[in-house]
């Protein structure tokens, strides 16, 4: 049996979590004439798959290679993309369809948003992170050399397919980059997701549950603010100095693994502000550690702060940080003291303040 989440707004639609859900592509898309599928080498038999389906269902589908990873999310890339569908003809009339983890489905949104100034997309994220966060609320986008996300677009999905049937091949450790999002949503809403990583850190136990409610956390704050302008900046806890590692290291760091350390960071830079007690500040650390994630990073700390300077969640020259005040409390912290932060990276990166 599946679960749905309804995403609200001005373009509602729907999320659909569990076995074998891949299969409503055919459902979702009918009576569209031509389809991209978006896909990375490593989904060539999933791509086959949903090519297959939309076929069967009257839809003229062809599959779109564009490469793993990161690496996808470029102009030239993009560009690339841009071209392919000017072959196959794509009109307003057709949509994309994005399957991969977090990078292709990116991608693939903002291909959509932008060719013919905005056509379908539908997303069958095929990693955890994708399922719970990329995926879903129609941020889309591509990186440059000043940084993650710079150049996108809003665009919402006109549905999201997360067939849990595709995490069976995924790697353990990408599997725990997911889960540093589910945890996010965790701290800053649901804390029936903390006491299930409590009870099993792996997140192997229940996780359509995890999903699902990873989901409805994100799609009640997108369901309000699709423009990233209020609550929706919630969802970016722990990003701030996750994004910078990620830009700093060349995205050479698995998303999670950045955010899971971003996440330690923003709850020590809570606490040295008085929002958080000591004892909720090392529940981060400790139950990010037994996840089997990151908690310390050692880098080029004046770097990382030039690069949080130009994140796309900064206003003008000020530094801003989502961090909790209590446990499911998240607010925005503006130009913290600078004490604060220095404090807060010593006790991620073992380095004196």
């Amino acid at each position: 049996m599946s679960r749905r989440v309804a995403v609200a707004g001005e373009q509602p639609y729907d999320v659909v979590i569990g076995a074998g859900v891949q299969a409503e592509l055919g459902i979702v898309l009918a009576g569209t004439p031509k389809v991209a599928v978006v896909h990375a080498p490593p989904l060539a038999a999933a791509a086959g798959a949903a090519v297959e389906t939309l076929q069967t269902a009257g839809v003229a589908a062809e599959a779109v290679v564009v490469p793993d990873g990161e690496a996808a999310k470029t102009a030239a890339v993009a560009a690339e993309a841009w071209e392919e569908f000017g072959r196959l003809g794509l009109t307003r009339s057709d949509a994309v369809v994005g399957i991969g983890g977090g990078a292709v489905t990116d991608l693939a949104g903002f291909l959509a948003a932008t060719w013919t100034r905005g056509i379908r997309v539908v997303q069958v994220p095929t990693s955890l992170l994708g399922m719970v966060d990329a995926a879903v609320g129609g941020k889309t986008g591509i990186n440059t050399g000043a940084g993650k996300n710079l150049v996108g677009a809003f665009h919402p999905p006109a549905a999201v397919l997360a067939d849990t049937d595709l995490l069976a091949g995924l790697p353990e450790a990408e599997f725990r980059s997911g889960l540093a999002e589910v945890v996010k949503c965790g701290f800053i809403s649901d804390g029936r997701i903390l006491e299930l990583l409590d009870a099993d850190p792996t997140g192997r136990a229940g996780t359509e549950e995890l999903i699902e409610r990873a989901v409805r956390v994100k799609a009640q704050a997108v369901g309000e603010d699709l423009l990233d302008t209020g609550v929706r900046e919630f969802l970016n806890y722990g990003h701030t100095l996750g994004h910078a590692i990620e830009r700093v290291e060349d995205f050479g760091w698995r998303h999670g693994e950045a955010v899971a350390v971003g996440l330690v960071f923003a709850a020590e830079l809570a606490g040295q502000s008085g929002l958080l007690t000591r004892a909720e500040v090392d529940r981060h650390r400790d139950l990010v550690s037994a996840m089997g994630l990151p908690t310390s990073y050692a880098g080029d700390w004046d770097r990382l702060q030039q690069v949080m300077r130009v994140d796309k969640k900064a206003r003008g020259a000020s530094l801003r940080f989502v961090v909790l005040d209590g446990l499911g409390g998240p607010r925005i912290l503006t130009d913290p003291d600078q004490a604060w932060l220095d404090a807060a990276w010593a006790a991620v990166s073992g380095v004196d303040a």
